[in-house]
């Protein structure tokens, strides 16, 4: 009886004023350490270094320690409305933030003025035009005037000759129909087909061969149709060339014949075709 007696008093009597004030000043203590815990666990989250790394460093190794002795595996997480307050912080200083603009300034920025303006279809001319297949523009040009279609400019280039040497195989079609003359040459003897056959474009070499022109006509360097396919390694041109009759003997002022010239720039498939034409040449004349 006396025992359950104590044990009851022991549990009633309330503590003295000492006894009191020491219990506060724990639960305070343990209150700001666990509010510490808290805030550092925050910090880390969000990416805040505002604090010194010293005092992160002894705040996170005192906290490693006081898991290690309750067992814990990992840092306190924050509380769900500790988060919602640093995030509602958070886009409030990105609302006050003022918008980033482009660094990249234009030219009326830089104070910079436009010299000259780019050419227009009303601006170019006719050799151009037809340098650059711009049919219904061209028509426009020739229905204004006569003999426009085999104008010469200052290089002697006649629309005909500027549309070969760009490959605009339309054009040249309708300014042959329009009348165009295929046997014009340049000051320099420049012609429409040596042209294209430089370029390589062999439906205009032979729509202008069906106009009889002359299949071994040469320029001021001596440099003929033939010539300029092989230089410019074009078979089909070369195989078209050699099959309407080009002279295979022909030489440039540098002493090179289509062969020669083959052999010096290792046009090796461009050879291969003047040896076959070669060779139906020599059986040609056996049958004779």
């Amino acid at each position: 009886m006396e025992g359950e007696e104590a044990s009851t008093r022991l549990v009633e009597t309330p503590p003295n004023d000492e006894d009191a004030q020491e219990l506060q000043k724990k639960g305070e203590n343990e209150a700001k350490g666990a509010a510490s815990t808290e805030e550092l666990a925050v910090r880390r989250d969000t990416g805040d270094s505002s604090a010194p790394r010293e005092h992160l460093r002894a705040d996170q190794d005192r906290t490693r320690l006081d898991h290690r002795d309750s067992g814990a595996d990992a840092l306190p997480k924050p509380s769900a409305a500790w988060r919602d307050k640093q995030r509602s912080t958070n886009l409030s200083a990105l609302d006050s933030f003022p918008l980033k603009h482009s660094n990249t300034l234009t030219n009326r920025q830089r104070g910079n003025e436009v010299s000259a303006l780019p050419a227009t279809l009303d601006t170019l001319s006719i050799h151009q035009l037809a340098a650059q297949g711009e049919l219904s523009q061209l028509k426009e040009h020739l229905w204004k005037g006569e003999n426009l279609v085999n104008k010469p400019d200052e290089r002697g280039f006649t629309p005909l000759i500027w549309a070969a040497a760009f490959g605009e195989i339309e054009t040249v079609r309708h300014l042959l129909e329009w009348g165009a003359d295929p046997h014009t040459l340049a000051k320099e003897r420049e012609s429409a087909l040596s042209l294209a056959s430089m370029g390589g474009y062999t439906d205009i070499v032979i729509m202008l061969l069906e106009r009889n022109v002359d299949i071994n006509i040469y320029d001021w360097n001596g440099g003929t149709p033939l010539l300029y396919a092989v230089r410019g390694n074009h078979v089909k041109c070369v195989e078209a060339l050699l099959a309407r009759g080009a002279d295979l003997t022909t030489e440039a002022d540098s002493g090179y014949t289509p062969m020669d010239l083959a052999v010096a720039l290792g046009h090796k498939k461009v050879q291969q075709v003047i040896e076959n034409h070669i060779l139906k040449l020599f059986q040609r004349k056996a049958l004779e």
